[in-house]
């Protein structure tokens, strides 16, 4: 529950004045470059729809947003630079998405990982006034990650039970069907595209209570018919440009995000 100081921070209609997103590349938007090349991603997206809510009662400028997301990261390394700084800025509003670069790991137990997500997730609402928490995807149709189908089922099961728990919304992307569409994601088929993020980002804002312009689970556009002969050669073509380095960067104990930064460490005006 949040306190007197927290609730202060929301006007009278309970817009949010303050977000700090939690995370891994999800969250920092890989799959979403904006023209100076830094990643959108969700998150951001969300951040202006909640910046346009909050200004309809409050001075220009007075909705504030950070980004502590960074590619690769796991869960345990999200908990240790991440979590304290969230609290540390004490924002009406935290989104943890964190945990799935673990589940993709051989070996791992998402019954474990979801004990230590629940650790973090008391920590966050016992400072913070709103924790929303994400699902997984359901990746039936997706080469290589459909055989993890199982294990993220699991540990989406965990997730909801979590919240329910600590009273936290829910951005329940397992039940998000238009994401299971391959356009919402991008040519590594790890991340989402822009159109995927957009979508996102609109679900969390519904979750959230906000109106917004379109329904993120409205079909796709009909797709031309593609003969099987080109999604193989699509298939071959992704395997060694994008599965086979991300393969090797796993066995040799690397990360995409060993020398990135998040991108927006301090709570400020969009």
């Amino acid at each position: 529950m949040a306190d007197d100081s927290q609730t202060d921070r929301t006007d009278s209609k309970g817009a949010i004045g303050s977000y700090t997103a939690v995370g891994d590349s999800f969250t920092e938007g890989v799959g979403d470059p904006g023209p100076d090349g830094t990643y959108v991603g969700w998150a951001d997206r969300l951040a202006v729809l909640l910046a346009d809510r909050r200004a309809r009662s409050a001075p220009p400028g007075d909705f504030r947003y950070a980004n502590l997301a960074v590619r690769g990261r796991l869960l345990d390394q999200i908990v240790a630079e991440q979590v304290p700084r969230a609290r540390e800025l004490a924002p009406d509003l935290v989104t943890f998405c964190a945990g799935g670069n673990d589940i993709l790991r051989p070996g791992t137990d998402p019954d474990a990982i979801a004990e230590r997500f629940e650790a973090a997730v008391a920590d966050l609402t016992s400072a913070v006034g709103t924790v929303l928490v994400c699902t997984g995807f359901d990746t039936r149709g997706v080469p290589v990650l459909r055989h993890l189908r199982g294990k993220i089922a699991t540990y989406t099961a965990h997730v909801r039970a979590i919240a329910d728990r600590y009273d936290c919304p829910v951005l329940d992307l397992w039940s998000l069907r238009s994401v299971q569409d391959r356009r919402a994601w991008s040519q590594d088929r790890l991340h989402l595209s822009p159109e995927g993020h957009t979508r996102v980002a609109q679900r969390a804002a519904q979750v959230l209570g906000l109106e917004v312009a379109a329904d993120p689970d409205r079909p796709w556009p009909v797709e031309q018919w593609r003969p099987p002969s080109a999604v193989r050669r699509d298939n071959i073509q992704w395997a060694r440009e994008y599965l086979v380095p991300w393969i090797g960067r796993r066995l040799r104990g690397e990360s995409s995000g060993d020398e990135v930064a998040p991108k927006r460490p301090d709570l400020l005006p969009l």
